[in-house]
């Protein structure tokens, strides 16, 4: 997937960044094949999703890495990796003639200073707010919101998360560039409840969860384009989860189900979305 010009891009078309927290590659492929993530598709295209590799193997060190325009990397070693974003440093050499690059140390700050208002729907407890370190992602916006009804714990969380988010979305001027970040929660454990009352997590539920965020995406779709601004999205995992592989359950683990990650970026056509 080659990158996009994202100085001719920004600031004309707002961001959505959707971080699928936890989704693991395999399963969001076989979803997609199967017709399964139909509103998610509209988001990969024809193409569908892209393997990349995590630059970190749980959400914490993923998401800075991600602020600082380290965005997962093609798992193809002879693709492009030209960045999308980037923090302006002497030796890079992903950066290039398509890379927006800021002088200030993250994206998030980067595209508040160019004037867009930053938005955070946070999901798992990195994004919670409730400790020093759970603040450290989201200080970097203009704004950022979290509720138990929005973590891992609570079934209708994607259809929570993407209602917040909506709402926030049409509240907000259209005439000022607007980047909104969800870390969606839903894939991370526990994921039984979307396909059985007890536990444990397996592949079954973990690809549930990621049919309920599917159907609750139309509503925030819905709501960028009453803005009636265009919009350029980036969909993607931070880290996948293991369920037995190699003998371990969970991340922050160096093993395939964890470090490949499914990844989408481009711009939404919206006569699709009609």
């Amino acid at each position: 997937m080659n990158p996009p010009n994202m100085n001719e891009l920004l600031p004309g078309h707002d961001v959505l960044w959707l971080v699928l927290d936890s989704l693991r590659y395999d399963v969001a492929v076989e979803e997609w094949r199967g017709g399964r993530t139909p509103h998610l598709a509209r988001l990969t295209g024809e193409a569908g999703w892209e393997q990349r590799h995590t630059p970190g193997s749980f959400t914490f060190p993923a998401h800075q890495a991600f602020f600082a325009g380290f965005l997962p990397t093609p798992a193809n070693a002879e693709a492009n990796r030209e960045r999308l974003f980037a923090a302006r440093f002497a030796g890079s050499e992903t950066t290039g003639g398509n890379t927006k690059v800021f002088d200030e140390a993250n994206v998030i700050v980067g595209l508040r200073a160019e004037g867009f208002h930053t938005l955070c729907i946070g999901g798992v407890g990195f994004f919670n707010q409730q400790t020093a370190l759970s603040r450290v992602l989201t200080d970097l916006f203009d704004e950022s919101h979290w509720c138990v009804e929005f973590g891992v714990t609570c079934r209708e969380s994607p259809r929570n998360q993407f209602a917040f988010a909506a709402e926030r979305v049409r509240d907000l001027p259209p005439e000022q560039p607007l980047c909104c970040f969800i870390n969606v929660s839903a894939m991370h454990q526990p994921n039984y409840f979307y396909c059985r009352e007890t536990g444990p997590d397996d592949l079954e539920s973990h690809a549930a969860a990621l049919r309920a965020v599917d159907e609750a995406l139309p509503k925030l779709l819905a709501a960028f384009q009453g803005r009636g601004r265009p919009l350029f999205h980036i969909t993607c995992s931070d880290h996948g989860t293991a369920y037995g592989e190699e003998g371990f359950t969970g991340h922050r683990m160096a093993v395939p189900a964890v470090w490949d990650v499914p990844y989408a970026h481009g711009v939404v056509d919206w006569r699709e979305n009609s």
